[in-house]
Order: structure tokens, then sequence, then C-alpha cells
């Protein structure tokens, strides 16, 4: 399939590495279909792919529950005439704090955004891949999620969710031609993690780069 034909779902994509992403996809020619809570700063996304030559869509929700991970996914069908071949399950938050501090809400809203809704988005979109033989999903995650840290309770335990649905996805779709992998950037300064100030690089200096990466006019710089 080339790329021309392609099309890509990426959620929190109006911002941060996902807004990269998206950019970078629309680049090579792929049909970038971008989801956020935010309308200004989604039609601000999908202006700039088109301003490039690209070709984009943006897609309203705030992906909380089952059901409207389910409604992402039927417009995401319906505006890729059919399909999606790449989902990117990029939109999370990440609250940081002491056990004690964290409350029911925020772990409600951690698990629906950072587990709930790419399970239901993966079971309503791998299927229909494994269907066609082909696909790709990638899911975000983090260094986070394998060692425990101070203040880490939630995210971390989401993300590590996160890489073991990573490999059961992988073992289920995998055999029909869905790739299905996890990414862990390392600490990077976006619009999201600008709040962290110090807490930031304190937790960069501990992997080997020493340094958080930079998200500088739509192109992220990773620490690796």
């Amino acid at each position: 399939m080339s790329n021309e034909s392609q099309i890509a779902l990426i959620t929190g994509g109006t911002s941060g590495i996902g807004q990269a992403t998206a950019n970078k996809l629309a680049q090579l020619g792929i049909h970038v279909i971008v989801v956020g809570r935010n309308a200004e700063r989604g039609e601000k996304t999908v202006t700039e792919v088109q301003a490039a030559g690209g070709k984009a869509d943006f897609v309203s929700s705030d992906l909380q529950d089952a059901a409207s991970a389910r409604e992402v996914a039927r417009k995401a069908i319906e505006l890729g005439n059919g399909h999606v071949d790449i989902l990117i399950n990029n939109a999370g938050i990440y609250p940081f704090g002491p056990t004690h501090e964290m409350t029911e809400e925020m772990f409600e809203r951690v698990y629906s955004l950072n587990v709930k809704a790419p399970y239901f988005l993966v079971a309503e979109l791998a299927p229909l891949m494994a269907k066609r033989g082909k696909g790709a999903i990638v899911n975000l995650s983090t260094m986070a999620a394998d060692y425990g840290a101070p203040g880490m309770s939630l995210y971390g335990s989401s993300k590590a969710a996160i890489n073991l649905l990573t490999k059961v996805w992988a073992a289920e779709y995998g055999p029909s031609g869905v790739r299905v992998n996890a990414v862990s950037p390392g600490p990077t300064r976006t619009e999201g993690t600008g709040a962290m100030g110090e807490g930031l690089e304190q937790l960069a200096a501990q992997a080997p780069a020493g340094y958080s990466g930079r998200n500088r006019g739509g192109n992220c710089f990773f620490s690796h």
C-alpha cells in the first residue's frame, strides 16, 4: 500500500509529541486524523498540516470512556474511507504526587485516558487491521513504567499496564500482520510537561542521556 492511501489516527495529536508525530507522518504523505479535547488547537494543527501540503482531519474527544473511544474509532474509519492503518495511542495525563494524596477522581481520570481509551481503540481497530492483513499500533509508554519512583504511582502503573497490553496485542494480532509496539521517548519538554519544572529534569537525569528531550517547531528531540 502506498503512503498516499494510508490513514493514521493519533490521540493527543494536537500538541507535544502527538503533534510532532502528526506533522512527520503528514510529510510522508499519510493522511493524519488527530484527536484532542481543544477544538482551537485541533483546527490549528489541521491548518498547519494542510498548509505544508499534507492531509489532516480533527476529531474532538476527551476519550474518558469506552463509548467515546468507540466513537472516535467510528469517525476515523469514516474519514479514512473504511480503514485506519496506523493507530498511535499518545494521549495521556500524568499527575505526580504521593499515593496518599491521589484521589479516586484522579485515579479514574488517569486510568480512563491512559488505559481504557487505548484498550477500546485497539478493540475496535485491530480486528479490522487483522482482517486486511496489515496495520501498525504504537503505544506511548515511559521509563517510569519499569521501576518504582516516588510520586509516580498512577502514571507509572498506568503505563506499566500499557506495556503488558502491548505484548498481549502483539500476540493476538501480530500473526495476522499487525505490528504492535510501545515506545518510551524519555522525559520531553512539551506544553503538557512544562508545569513539572525541575521535576522533569530530575527524572531525565536518570536516563542515559541525562537530560530531557525538546519539542521545537513540531519536531521532537528525545532523550535516549
